[in-house]
């Protein structure tokens, strides 16, 4: 069996800085509320003429320099996103023609939060299979499109961001180790997108139940599964939703408070990007080193959730530097 692990990273956040102060501004609700209910403090918003795939392109060129693996030799595209720029042809197409990537074949996947995590398993199966060699991969979404900027429940919690990953086949002892798929379609009517105004609807009391046990659960299981103990994960990287349900999946991990990844503060809720921006933020720190041991996780619309526990990295040599 193959081992599959991530060769290259790369991140896009827009530069418009959108705080809860401005959120004062234009809402009933107060920085203090918004920071003590959620964790975040600003978040990214793409400018009107920037859309979805604009950012795909950015992080993707990115991975793929960071990876050294050449455009020519991308053999799919899948990129994660609720958030479109049409509702087709998917984001992968039109990534796949600005990357120059001639006739390999692309399709974005719709798993909501959880779509970075549910593309890293669909890329790392073709990988095992021989199909396919190096895969590039992308959460990316541009929520300002979609939220509604009247709810304050709702409007506070998103930001726009990309990341992007090219995987494929590293070291034993390396790469995912683990995983965890699964859904709940009954709860989509908790989280979705309104059929009248497109904008997104969320019922946060369900929404939060579901995710602070599911969150929590899918970490243990992927670590057992792995043959882990906590004791042996590195560092949690959680969806980054709001920071009382990713300290629920910490603590039930029984880690402390500097094993978990947090950016909500800085980027708020991405969905699909969130996992690689935390990642890539947590590598700049040093934070992140190869041979760590990490546990993904995440949930989202549908409602979906996955977990990975795998080892960064790509070859022993890289844990000398």
């Amino acid at each position: 069996m193959k081992n599959v692990g991530v060769l290259g990273l790369g991140t896009y956040v827009p530069d418009k800085v959108f705080t809860n102060f401005d959120f004062e501004k234009i809402l009933d609700t107060s920085d203090e509320w918004i920071t003590e209910m959620t964790g975040i403090k600003e978040r990214r918003f793409a400018e009107d003429d920037m859309d979805t795939s604009d950012m795909a392109v950015i992080a993707a060129e990115r991975a793929l320099e960071d990876s050294g693996v050449g455009k020519e030799d991308i053999d799919l595209v899948i990129v994660a996103t609720s958030t479109g720029d049409h509702r087709f042809p998917a984001v992968a197409n039109i990534l796949q023609d600005r990357l120059g990537l001639n006739n390999v074949p692309s399709m974005d996947q719709l798993a909501a939060c959880t779509g970075f995590i549910y593309s890293m398993i669909t890329a790392s199966q073709f990988i095992q299979a021989g199909t396919y060699k190096n895969v590039l991969v992308v959460g990316v979404d541009k929520l300002s499109k979609i939220a509604d900027f009247t709810d304050r429940s709702t409007a506070v919690l998103f930001g726009d961001g990309a990341g992007a990953a090219v995987m494929g086949e590293v070291d034993e002892g390396f790469g995912i180790r683990s995983f965890e798929l699964g859904s709940k379609g009954s709860g989509g009517q908790y989280l979705y997108d309104d059929k009248d105004d497109g904008k997104l609807r969320m019922n946060g009391r369900e929404v939060f139940k579901f995710a602070v046990r599911q969150m929590g659960e899918s970490s243990v299981n992927v670590t057992e599964k792995a043959g882990f103990t906590n004791e042996d994960i590195d560092m949690l990287v959680p969806h980054q939703a709001n920071i009382r349900i990713m300290d629920a999946a910490r603590e039930r991990m029984k880690m402390p408070k500097e094993r978990m990844s947090s950016t909500i503060d800085k980027y708020g809720n991405t969905s699909a990007a969130s996992i690689p921006l935390s990642i890539h933020h947590e590598l700049k720190n040093g934070k992140i080193k190869a041979g760590d041991n990490l546990v993904l996780v995440g949930f989202g619309g549908g409602l979906t959730w996955g977990a990975i526990c795998l080892t960064w990295g790509k070859n022993k040599e890289e844990t000398h530097d």
